[in-house]
């Protein structure tokens, strides 16, 4: 099954907006050609989300044009670093905190984390696009997180997984309003987290994977939540060696 990088959308999107400025002839080829760009971009997504079992729905064409001709420019969410840690000379964990900020939330609790992280980005995707009450692109951010809880015995993942986008600078005052009612805007009190880097592809088997790699490096503390971590995503699914992050949320002080 082919998957489409971060790459191929990039260029993708640079075709897509190289070919708005013809000169007023061929109006029926500029249109049968995004038609086209349109087709081969769903295909690609739609080969992506069977890997996580989800079905595309064809109104996501739409959505994933515009994402894609607005891949490149992505607004950071905005952080404070604390603290670096290195191990072996290489580094193994930072200290961050996170101002208070309004974020877009998504819950899904499918059997499988991979589709419940699919299904809300999917809605949250569509809000960035255009259903929102500003009918307008808000501009994408990252990363995205995807809140989960470990299961009583520590050794899996609770199915309800809280998907977040944090509502650009500009929107922070006044979000625009969801059209889907299973999107709430959330004011997310300020965080201190120690995160650690990981590529490639988050399942459950990864996850818990990383949070038990982070918790060696951290030794025994009482100082981070032990049944609530973060996964933030920085690079869209189809990225094979895509950057993520665990994030161990630190007690109120």
């Amino acid at each position: 099954m082919e998957r489409v990088t971060l790459e191929d959308l990039e260029r993708l999107g640079e075709e897509a907006a190289a070919g708005g400025g013809g000169d007023g002839g061929g109006g029926g080829e500029e249109e049968e050609e995004e038609e086209e760009e349109r087709g081969r971009l769903f295909a690609h997504w739609e080969a992506v989300a069977s890997t996580h079992r989800v079905t595309l729905p064809r109104d996501m064409a739409g959505p994933i044009v515009q994402m894609t001709r607005h891949s490149q420019s992505r607004e950071p969410v905005p952080y404070v670093t604390l603290s670096q840690h290195e191990k072996c000379e290489e580094a193994a964990y930072e200290e961050r905190r996170y101002p208070a900020g309004k974020w877009a939330c998504v819950t899904k609790g499918e059997p499988m984390y991979e589709q419940s992280i699919s299904m809300s980005f999917m809605k949250l995707m569509r809000y960035i696009c255009k259903e929102n009450s500003v009918g307008c692109y808000l501009g994408m951010t990252v990363p995205v997180l995807n809140e989960i809880h470990l299961t009583q015995e520590g050794t899996g993942l609770e199915r309800e997984v809280v998907t977040a986008y944090y509502l650009p600078g500009e929107f922070q005052q006044n979000p625009p309003v969801p059209m889907d009612p299973e999107i709430h805007i959330t004011e997310r009190a300020p965080l201190r987290v120690i995160t650690r880097v990981f590529y490639g592809m988050t399942t459950e088997e990864t996850i818990l994977r990383e949070i038990s790699l982070l918790w060696e490096l951290l030794g025994s503390t009482d100082a981070v939540l032990r049944e609530t971590y973060i996964v933030a995503a920085y690079e869209n699914p189809s990225v094979p060696r895509r950057r993520n992050e665990i994030w161990f949320i630190c007690r109120a002080e």
